[in-house]
């Protein structure tokens, strides 16, 4: 680590790079960006860092979830507000009826870069420069606005910030309140068995509220009636943003990435020698690492070594995304539980977590990119039964998710056929889970968990 600089990085090979044609205005914006205030403070890392820890040691359960891709075009109030009271849905089903408390974590704030299969992309036999996000270029299929533009960089940290604001409100203002465990329902949800579940159990949470507020227990009284903490996290994937947020901590003297409270590395980007690497390793912030079919035991091994040299728990999360039937691995592919031996082995301290979406990406029969409801519920459960098999902790879910009455996702209890994909498919990327098919997900996560804890 002596040789470890937030600059280190640049000395490496990288990918997922863009290449702005403009690098006078690139320097400009980024020394402007490093005058800028920090969306989160290192005290705040180290709090996420230690309910992590509760995590790793199966004492709480991760709920990680958000956009797949932040757009500045979808930035809205209301947008925010209605992804947090489904995450908040979600954390209450799981902490109720699973009987741990639940880190919530959400693909906010800063989720705007995103890693591509390709450089370029043809539509009618025009072939121009891939959208990688709206901190890079913009998604309209025109040759000037697939340039990279480092402006676009300050008006996501604008956004960011903003965003990070309104979530702290959320958090602490009222909106968290158990009290108000009916009122995150959304005006959308439909009426179907997921949401019926819901309403019997958030009754029987208000009849424990009254018997709780007879015993003198209040929100008035107790901040965890009234308050939550909840935390942003989005991939590290854009360096030179990063770097520009990399700052000395004053209490602790230890560099912080002060974007984000948590960053990941993807499945692309995670080459042990890499520039992505060799960045995190040297900020404090708890961190993750996707580990997708091709991940290699040993290599996992070497990443954890790397990225978390003093084993500490609550600093790394593996998040496995194998797709549904692959998660136990076939004759080629270990899968998971060749993964889990070899960090048992090691007695290496990760929190594992399940990112159902990723590996059950398909092209519906109208041409959309989509994701089946049941192959996600499937992969989940999977991730529930080889870690039961392993005598090990399933530690979390990371989710593409939205509060938005969208149909990107087919499937689940109240069906979104692929016919009906095309009245509200508003992703920039990849398609997200709606909050009734989230809910349903909580449910099934919830029953998991209450079964896991016999």
């Amino acid at each position: 680590m002596s040789t470890w600089s937030p600059q280190s990085w640049r000395e490496k090979p990288i990918l997922q790079q863009p290449t702005y044609p403009d690098q006078v205005a690139l320097k400009r914006v980024l020394a402007e960006l490093k005058n800028y205030p920090p969306l989160v403070f290192a005290g705040e890392a180290r709090s996420l860092k230690a309910q992590l820890a509760n995590v790793a040691n199966g004492n709480a359960f991760l709920l990680q979830g958000g956009d797949c891709a932040e757009s500045f075009s979808e930035f809205h109030a209301d947008n925010i507000r209605d992804t947090f009271k489904a995450m908040m849905q979600m954390a209450v089903v799981m902490t109720y009826s699973g009987g741990l408390p639940v880190v919530k974590v959400g693909r906010m704030a800063g989720q705007f870069a995103k890693p591509r299969s390709s450089d370029t992309e043809t539509f009618d036999g025009v072939e121009l420069a891939s959208y990688r996000g709206d901190i890079i270029n913009g998604t309209e299929f025109t040759a000037a606005a697939r340039i990279p533009d480092p402006e676009r960089m300050i008006k996501a940290y604008n956004q960011a910030s903003a965003t990070q604001n309104l979530l702290r409100a959320f958090a602490s203002g009222g909106l968290a309140d158990l009290h108000q465990v009916h009122k995150w329902t959304l005006d959308f949800a439909h009426q179907g068995e997921v949401s019926k579940k819901y309403e019997e159990m958030a009754e029987e949470i208000e009849k424990s509220l009254q018997f709780m507020e007879a015993c003198g227990v209040t929100s008035k009284t107790y901040r965890t009636l009234r308050e939550t903490d909840f935390y942003t996290s989005h991939e590290a994937l854009l360096l030179p943003y990063e770097e520009a947020f990399t700052r000395k901590d004053s209490i602790t003297g230890e560099w912080y990435d002060t974007s984000a409270h948590m960053l990941w590395i993807g499945d692309r980007t995670r080459q042990l020698d890499g520039a992505h690497v060799e960045y995190l390793k040297g900020v404090k912030n708890p961190i993750g690492v996707k580990a997708g079919p091709s991940m290699d035991p040993e290599d996992l091994v070497r990443l954890c070594a790397e990225l978390n040299p003093e084993n500490e728990a609550g600093r790394l999360n593996v998040i496995v995304r194998m797709g549904a039937g692959k998660v136990g691995g076939d004759k080629e592919n270990g899968g998971m539980p060749a993964l889990i031996k070899a960090i048992e082995k090691e007695g290496m301290k990760v929190v594992w977590s399940c990112d159902p979406m990723h590996g059950n990406t398909i092209k519906s029969s109208n041409n959309y990119k989509t994701r089946p409801v049941d192959n996600i519920l499937t992969e989940m459960k999977e991730f529930f039964q080889i870690h039961k098999a392993e005598g090990t902790h399933a530690g979390g879910v990371h989710l593409e998710m939205t509060g938005k009455n969208v149909t990107e996702c087919i499937g689940g209890s109240f069906t979104v056929t692929e016919e009906d994909l095309s009245s509200r498919y508003h992703t920039h990327c990849d398609p997200r889970l709606n909050a009734d098919q989230s809910l349903e997900l909580a449910f099934l996560i919830a029953d998991s968990l209450k079964e896991a804890r016999k």
